[in-house]
């Protein structure tokens, strides 16, 4: 009777609420005590918590990894072996609010889209001028209205460059259809000589008749091959010539040309300004119209000073390399209508002109070109 009043008792001394906590003072400083043991402590998931209290059965042992899955899934946690996700899974503990810098980086990002704009309508703001002020210089002086920086020396040399090029593409035209007929001729000589040579192995009455012109088709075949390279090479160091060197330089003559365009344009530019009313704007643009001036000026000179320097080296290395081309062009045309063979070997020879072994692909020369 004794037993059963004081279990009674013991039973009812723990006051319980409706969501089954104790809210007193001694409670509460408890938990605060119990949650730094839990955090200093040994790791949560080798303990387990105990449904009944004292003397419960086994089977009301659950694991503490188990409530804090329930718990991190109800949370939209993923369950981490981490000291900091064993701290959040704890009872009574709360995550502190997440603090998300959301309007910073959209104004950076804004900032930036801004810079990247002004930078693009600054570019094109300053080509849509100078292609204004260009437009307006070019119908100018085609229509006789504006003035033209002319120098006079200068023009004719880039006048008889032009010249010059086209003559050496007429030359390098008519070379290549030598080529091309002179590669046919051979081609069909060959063919003769092998025609020859059979008809001499099958007909007896005849086979020393067509065995001399046999022979006399091969030794043209021969020559002609020899005089193919010779020609292969001309053709190949006119086209260099032209298509490469000469067209380097006229590029540079091109920039040099927008370059002098630019120059008058702004140029004229200021003239126009300076001409105006001196009030502190129009002195101001006419500052900035000076600085422009300037620059395109100093660009101006510079590409002409290339131009210069280009067109006599261009002038040097034409000399040298047509010498040297007509020569064994020359040369070569010589001694093949005249029959030396040896003097046809011997001038590939000086120019150091490399033929193909015999056997080899005949049509080589249109490779090259």
């Amino acid at each position: 009777m004794t037993d059963s009043i004081l279990s009674k008792a013991a039973t009812m001394e723990i006051p319980i609420n409706s969501n089954g906590d104790t809210r007193t003072a001694e409670d509460d400083s408890l938990e605060q005590d119990l949650q730094q043991v839990m955090v200093s402590g040994p790791n949560l998931n080798e303990t387990s918590i105990v449904s009944g209290g004292y003397g419960g059965a086994a089977e009301g042992i659950i694991p503490t990894s188990s409530i804090k899955d329930i718990r991190s899934k109800s949370r939209g946690i993923t369950p981490s072996n981490s000291a900091a996700s064993r701290i959040a899974n704890q009872p009574g503990h709360y995550p502190a609010p997440s603090m998300h810098h959301s309007n910073s980086n959209p104004m950076m990002s804004e900032e930036a889209t801004r810079g990247v704009a002004v930078e693009k309508f600054d570019s094109v703001k300053k080509w849509s001028i100078n292609t204004y002020k260009c437009t307006k210089q070019m119908f100018s002086e085609r229509f006789g209205r504006g003035t033209k920086t002319v120098d006079m020396e200068l023009e004719a040399q880039i006048d008889v460059l032009r010249e010059t090029k086209l003559k050496y593409e007429c030359i390098l035209r008519l070379a290549r259809d030598l080529t091309n007929h002179f590669y046919n001729m051979v081609q069909t000589q060959q063919a003769l000589g092998d025609t020859f040579a059979d008809l001499s192995q099958k007909s007896p009455e005849l086979q020393d008749e067509f065995g001399y012109n046999a022979e006399t088709q091969r030794l043209l075949c021969k020559n002609g091959e020899t005089l193919l390279g010779a020609i292969n090479f001309f053709v190949s160091s006119i086209n260099t010539l032209v298509n490469k060197t000469m067209e380097d330089t006229l590029m540079t003559i091109k920039m040099y040309e927008n370059a002098r365009l630019e120059f008058d344009a702004y140029r004229t530019d200021l003239e126009e300004l300076s001409a105006g009313p001196r009030d502190a704007a129009a002195m101001m643009r006419i500052e900035i119209a000076q600085q422009q001036y300037q620059i395109q000026k100093d660009k101006y000179d510079r590409l002409r000073s290339d131009v210069t320097i280009k067109l006599k080296f261009l002038d040097e290395n034409k000399v040298k390399v047509m010498h040297k081309q007509l020569l064994l062009f020359h040369n070569a045309i010589s001694a093949y209508f005249a029959g030396n063979q040896q003097q046809l070997e011997q001038t590939l020879r000086q120019f150091n002109v490399k033929l193909k072994p015999p056997g080899s692909d005949k049509p080589s020369w249109l490779e090259e070109q």
